[in-house]
């Protein structure tokens, strides 16, 4: 019980600490309880099926509302195998929220179990973003001036939670922009996966598909602590019930291939051209 007890408190403590380069601000940061509670509670008014021309997971968008507030929300119950061999779960919405919360990452919108329709699935609070990554990249659209080095750091972040949480359903319409160049990270149904592919070698190193630019390449040493810090144990303190043991091992199987890739190349290149 006492080891129990001192895990929580680690997962506590790190989760509210680490915020310097979150990307949701901290007053947003600081409402996270609330609107899981909102999101758990509030009245359904309205609701809107996504079809599958749009989303292959046909989630809905749900009206949700409580004492006068109305916000929107995205549910979602995927579960299971997908035609070509993807494997679809709510339960890694849920759970790569929570991770990116414990280790200060603040990319992914708040997201909660939430029965609709007789069934559980993800309900995650529904963000409005100034743009996508698709259409910056349509409007040929740069983050002007000392945002550049933070909006590039965020994608550095994006490549090391997707390598972490085996997400490689990245396209860019899941990479919300907002109009300070904050960037938020949405869908993560195919992530946490367990086969050799995704324990054996990273998403995102020097032999990513899309050529060898897309790498970790400066990250924050206090989220590297995070992630030396991680342990079956203190990930199902984090998660709870929505990352079976399998999951659990493999992640923590692609943390080590993180640690030992940042190491490589800070060997090569010195620490300080790594972290910061």
């Amino acid at each position: 019980m006492k080891k129990t007890m001192l895990v929580f408190l680690a997962v506590i403590c790190l989760g509210a600490g680490v915020r310097v380069f979150g990307q949701f601000t901290s007053a947003e940061v600081g409402e996270y309880d609330k609107w899981e509670d909102f999101l758990k509670t509030a009245k359904i008014v309205q609701q809107e099926r996504i079809t599958v021309a749009l989303a292959v997971t046909e989630p809905y968008i749900l009206t949700l509302e409580k004492d006068g507030v109305q916000r929107r929300a995205l549910w979602k119950n995927a579960l299971g195998e997908r035609v070509g061999g993807f494997k679809e779960t709510w339960k890694g919405e849920i759970a790569a929220y929570r991770l990116s919360r414990y280790l200060g990452l603040h990319m992914v919108p708040v997201t909660v179990e939430r029965e609709f329709q007789g069934d559980r699935g993800s309900c995650q609070i529904w963000v409005d973003s100034w743009n996508t990554m698709e259409t910056i990249r349509k409007k040929k659209l740069n983050p002007p001036g000392i945002k550049a080095n933070r909006f590039y750091r965020a994608l550095f972040l994006q490549r090391a939670f997707d390598n972490l949480i085996s997400n490689e359903d990245r396209h860019q319409r899941n990479y919300l922009i907002m109009d300070d160049w904050r960037m938020i990270l949405i869908d993560h149904s195919r992530s946490f996966r367990t086969t050799k592919k995704f324990t054996t070698k990273l998403i995102y190193d020097e032999k990513y598909k899309e050529g060898p630019a897309f790498i970790m390449a400066e990250l924050p040493r206090a989220f590297v602590e995070g992630l030396k810090a991680l342990t079956p144990e203190v990930i199902r303190q984090v998660v709870g019930e929505y990352l079976t043991d399998a999951e659990i091992a493999a992640t923590i199987a692609r943390r080590d291939l993180m640690i030992a890739w940042l190491d490589k190349r800070i060997a090569e290149l010195g620490e300080a051209k790594v972290l910061y």
